[in-house]
């Protein structure tokens, strides 16, 4: 239990971390949303750009039977090498936003 707190944790800072950058253009508002009790973890944007209405998860992340599952990834780099570099170990980490069966074609976990 210890290991999962830990996890949500590093995520969590991962998540501020991205939360602190502004978006180049419009007038959009950033929320992390955390949900310990669920285990789940999300950073979004929402606003507008102009006459375009944006909305939507760029970072969701859950923790499900001890491993973090990475849902959404909308980052230039990846956060997954950001957790492993954070101390989470590649194979407590899946790529859920790769089809399970490409998964074993990663260096992480496969589910």
């Amino acid at each position: 239990m210890a290991e999962v707190a830990r996890y949500a944790d590093i995520i969590k800072r991962v998540i501020r971390e991205y939360a602190a950058i502004r978006p180049a253009k419009g007038d959009i508002a950033i929320e992390t949303v955390f949900d310990d009790a669920g285990g789940h973890y999300e950073l979004t944007y929402a606003g507008w750009d102009g006459y375009f209405h944006i909305h939507g998860s760029v970072i969701h992340v859950d923790i499900r039977d001890g491993k973090v599952w990475i849902q959404h990834d909308g980052t230039e780099g990846g956060i997954a090498s950001e957790l492993v570099e954070a101390g989470i170990p590649p194979d407590h980490i899946v790529l859920a936003f790769h089809h399970p069966d490409k998964r074993q074609y990663t260096s992480f976990a496969v589910a």
